[in-house]
């Protein structure tokens, strides 16, 4: 088994009297696609810049590539592609001179990709990048953080700026990254319906705190939606289970939102006398109970 490519341990960063992020200990699996959701403000940017060295920790360890991340060798830092949500660009170059420009410190900067990309992502190689709109400024960013082909991919909110449609491209590249299981990659995102579509791994923050660090399967198999049945009769008005999150109910029928659905199914038909039709949950209807289960 390889090393994991990001490691902290109690990991913190303080900015003055705001604790950005508080003892955060996590892996990040070799090979991995993760995506760290949060709120705005809880502290994905931030754990993004100490995993590339660009901000050093207050407490705690963070070892990128299996080095400390403060102290990154030429060597990893070119095995790392960063999309920074704030990045800053060279505005007085024109895209094809920003793009010749990185790509002349990495000798395996793939050209082909980076023409595929431009033409794909319709971006005008002539354009001073000062001129560029934010999705365009952003369109420019993901060229280059991944026509090096690094081995570690961290992109801060990747689509955020995109139209539907271009977004839509972004995204299939992305899973057409996939295919290479050497590639770990790091995706931050408010969008959850987009980083479900791509991530096997959720780590979940919550005011710089760690609420969850799973694989997507578990975190959907924590949580269902059950419509259920009475077999005779009405059903009662609430329910008191500690596993029943929400409850709506209608005479004979209801609709719950259970935790662990597996291991209270049977006891809860038995119980209730009931039919049960189980759906999964979405990443972005399992986020707010991930937030309650903290407060």
């Amino acid at each position: 088994m390889n090393n994991p490519p990001i490691v902290t341990q109690g990991l913190s960063k303080h900015f003055g009297k705001i604790a950005a992020l508080q003892d955060l200990s996590l892996e990040i699996p070799d090979g991995s696609v993760t995506g760290l959701v949060g709120r705005n403000g809880s502290g994905k940017s931030t754990l993004m810049r100490l995993i590339t060295g660009l901000y050093l920790a207050s407490n705690g360890e963070c070892r990128t590539l299996g080095e400390p991340a403060g102290k990154l060798s030429s060597e990893n830092l070119s095995r790392i592609g960063y999309l920074d949500q704030e990045a800053k660009y060279l505005d007085w170059l024109t895209v094809r001179d920003h793009l010749d420009y990185v790509a002349s410190f990495y000798p395996q900067w793939d050209k082909s990709l980076e023409s595929r990309l431009l033409r794909e992502l319709e971006l005008s190689q002539g354009t001073r990048v000062g001129a560029l709109s934010p999705g365009n400024r952003q369109k420019l960013g993901i060229l280059i953080a991944v026509c090096h082909r690094p081995d570690l991919i961290l992109l801060d909110e990747p689509a955020s700026a995109l139209d539907p449609i271009v977004r839509e491209q972004v995204l299939d590249f992305l899973m057409g990254l996939l295919v290479d299981t050497t590639r770990t990659i790091v995706v931050s995102s408010h969008i959850l319906h987009d980083v479900e579509r791509l991530v096997d791994q959720v780590v979940c923050i919550e005011q710089g705190r760690l609420l969850a660090n799973l694989s997507l399967d578990e975190l959907q198999e924590s949580y269902a939606e059950w419509r259920i049945t009475a077999r005779h009769g009405a059903l009662p008005n609430s329910f008191t289970e500690p596993y029943v999150l929400e409850a709506h109910v209608n005479g004979q029928q209801a609709r719950l939102i259970v935790q662990k659905p597996e291991a209270i199914r049977d006891a809860f038909i038995e119980h209730h006398n009931v039919d049960i039709s189980e759906r999964a949950l979405t990443l972005e209807q399992i986020f707010p109970w991930l937030l309650k289960k903290s407060a």
